[in-house]
């Protein structure tokens, strides 16, 4: 049995709601048409009519820590159907964008990656950070290359030159020759850290409030957490969160599952692309540019081809689709996907056409939308993957079927 709740309403939470695409939210009366029309929602409490409740109330305490938030893939449907036009679909997106920014740290990064007014200073910063390491790379290589030696000894030192370009590797123009590895893996590293922090304090949570509501409304049958039955959870449904499984079982915009696909392959192949170049190059000593017939080349090329195609096919449904409500924080982790899939293509051919400026202009591009990835990961709309498959392994763990 569910314990007893006592409302407290919140006028900015709706406010905040409806400036994050939910401004169709007020146009709801209740007539329970999405909870009927949605494939996925569980028959014993669907949703997302109580959503639409709270939402409307203001109810933030009670809608930011429910898990079905996340349940919902906003595949559409509900949003056809409804006859009032209150779109359900985009009003629970825009609850999960606040829900990304309330759990975030610091809150105030969070609020800047969703403020048009800070796009400057979100692509100024690393644009001129990458600059100036550039500066240094080219300008100042001979004295760079007596500290490396200086701090890694002759030993690492004579197997692995300050660029890390390898002389023997396809064409004259090296990446590494513009900005040192050693300058891009200081940088990448520690915000890759940095954002499985944020991540970790955030899910730790995440993790409680969801439990904690799904134990107050009564969906649950587990009055405690095993993380560890949850970890395996979580685990079980990662196959389904890369088919894409619930997204397909969707009528409306059921298309949109490919480009997604695309685009999460596409990381996935990137990252196997950096960890076995990661480790050839401080493993090995073999460092790139690897030639076209590598196998590893193979899958970053394939890889980048998806991410271009997947992203832009994204953007083209978003420009075309008139009833699907975009807003910035879309068009901004769009943009940055699509960027950065573009530039590293164009670095990559422009240096095999052996046009060293303009090859190095791109690479300056792709570090720039690297960086937006890696330290506002957290914070952006890319922030969902996480939190909604951590959301339908605790469905899978605390049996909310």
């Amino acid at each position: 049995m569910s314990a007893n709740y006592i409302p407290q309403p919140d006028l900015e939470f709706i406010a905040e709601i409806r400036g994050l695409g939910g401004e169709t939210l007020k146009k709801c009366y209740q007539c329970a048409t999405c909870s009927v029309a949605c494939p996925i929602a569980p028959e014993g409490s669907p949703f997302p009519r109580k959503e639409m409740i709270a939402a409307s109330w203001g109810l933030k305490d009670k809608l930011i820590s429910n898990g079905d938030i996340w349940l919902c893939h906003n595949c559409g449907d509900c949003t056809d159907m409804c006859p009032r036009g209150a779109a359900p679909g985009d009003v629970l997106a825009a609850v999960r964008s606040a829900a990304i920014t309330e759990y975030a740290t610091p809150k105030s990064l969070a609020k800047a990656v969703n403020d048009p007014s800070k796009l400057p200073y979100l692509l100024g910063i690393p644009a001129a950070w990458f600059a100036l390491l550039a500066i240094i790379t080219m300008g100042f290589g001979g004295t760079m290359e007596k500290i490396f030696h200086f701090l890694f000894g002759d030993a690492l030192g004579g197997r692995l030159h300050w660029s890390h370009a390898h002389e023997g590797a396809e064409q004259v123009i090296a990446h590494a020759n513009f900005v040192s590895t050693w300058f891009v893996d200081m940088t990448f590293v520690p915000l890759a850290i940095f954002a499985t922090v944020v991540f970790f304090l955030a899910l730790k949570r995440f993790i409680v409030d969801i439990h904690d509501n799904a134990v107050l409304e009564g969906k649950t049958d587990k009055t405690s957490l095993d993380y560890k039955a949850l970890l395996i959870s979580i685990k079980n449904i990662i196959p389904m969160v890369m088919k894409h499984d619930k997204f397909t079982q969707c009528g409306s915009n059921k298309e949109r599952a490919t480009p997604h696909m695309m685009v999460l392959f596409a990381f996935i192949g990137l990252f196997i692309v950096t960890a076995v170049c990661g480790i050839m190059l401080y493993v090995g000593g073999y460092a790139g540019p690897y030639p076209q017939l590598n196998p590893i080349k193979w899958l970053a090329n394939i890889a980048g081809v998806a991410l271009v195609i997947g992203s832009g096919l994204m953007i083209k449904s978003r420009l075309t689709n008139k009833e699907q409500i975009t807003t910035y924080k879309d068009w901004f982790i769009l943009g940055i996907v699509f960027a950065l899939g573009v530039s590293g293509m164009l670095a990559e051919m422009t240096r095999l056409a052996e046009i060293a400026w303009l090859s190095y202009f791109f690479y300056w591009i792709h570090l720039i939308a690297i960086f937006n990835l890696f330290a506002f990961l957290p914070y952006s709309k890319l922030a969902h993957i996480v939190y909604r498959t951590v959301a339908m392994g605790y469905a899978d763990y605390a049996n909310r079927k």
